[in-house]
């Protein structure tokens, strides 16, 4: 999901350069706008996920309907095909489907991290959360303030995450505490890059869309950035976690 919108991007900075010489005040404007929307809507979904995980945490019902069963690989394929799908497909959506498909992803999200809220203890939770809440923002300040391309050093990050995915899914059947510290460091560090990338990429996307497009691809936007703060929040968790229980 990451890579949504890379070529996008790049025409989008070269429009960038004439708008923003013929009407910067306007430009600036239609862009803060655009950026605050996306920030509230990403905001708004991580505070629906953490109500929805904390609700299904706390309800034996739902931990056995949908953990233990068949239904927990239904979830996790879904979470991994609806933002490929959307970005697939967003040009095609109506503004209503594609804003009724990021709530429906952001609440199915809290369904599968119900196990997460169980697993560790509240106040590591909230400081995991606190740390990355303040990593976040200031990766993308950022990614939407400089005028670096940043594409170069996506390319690096696309190849880190596949790295860490593929790591993460060998330790499955290898049960390596060694290998889950680098992953989980890893991880970290590949999503504070891709919060910094992905935010240039959703501030050039601006340009490069009108009206309902426009829109659309706000929804979008705000799910890319919501995905690095949950990605980041999970690795940051976990290595807090091992640091934690080697300083014991």
């Amino acid at each position: 999901m990451s890579t949504f919108g890379t070529g996008r991007s790049a025409a989008a900075r070269a429009a960038n350069a004439e708008r923003r010489k013929a009407s910067a005040g306007a430009v600036d404007q239609g862009l803060r706008r655009h950026m605050l929307g996306v920030y509230n809507r990403m905001s708004l979904g991580i505070a629906l996920t953490g109500l929805i995980a904390g609700f299904s945490a706390s309800s034996s019902d739902v931990m056995a309907l949908v953990f233990g069963t068949p239904l927990q690989w239904v979830v996790l394929v879904a979470l991994f095909v609806i933002p490929l799908v959307l970005g697939a497909r967003l040009a095609s959506m109506s503004l209503a489907a594609a804003n009724a498909t990021f709530w429906g992803y952001v609440a199915l999200m809290g369904v599968a991290l119900a196990p997460v809220m169980l697993a560790y203890d509240g106040d590591l939770l909230a400081v995991a959360f606190a740390v990355t809440s303040a990593a976040f923002a200031g990766l993308s300040l950022y990614g939407y303030t400089t005028g670096r391309n940043l594409d170069a050093v996506g390319s690096f990050l696309v190849m880190g995450m596949i790295g860490v995915c593929a790591a993460g899914l060998v330790n499955l059947f290898i049960h390596s505490s060694a290998i889950l510290f680098v992953t989980s460091c890893a991880g970290v560090l590949v999503f504070a890059g891709m919060t910094a990338w992905d935010t240039q990429k959703v501030r050039d996307l601006y340009d490069a869309c009108e009206g309902d497009e426009r829109a659309k691809a706000s929804i979008v936007g705000a799910l890319i950035l919501y995905l690095d703060f949950i990605n980041l929040f999970l690795y940051l968790l976990r290595l807090l976690a091992m640091l934690r229980s080697m300083a014991k």
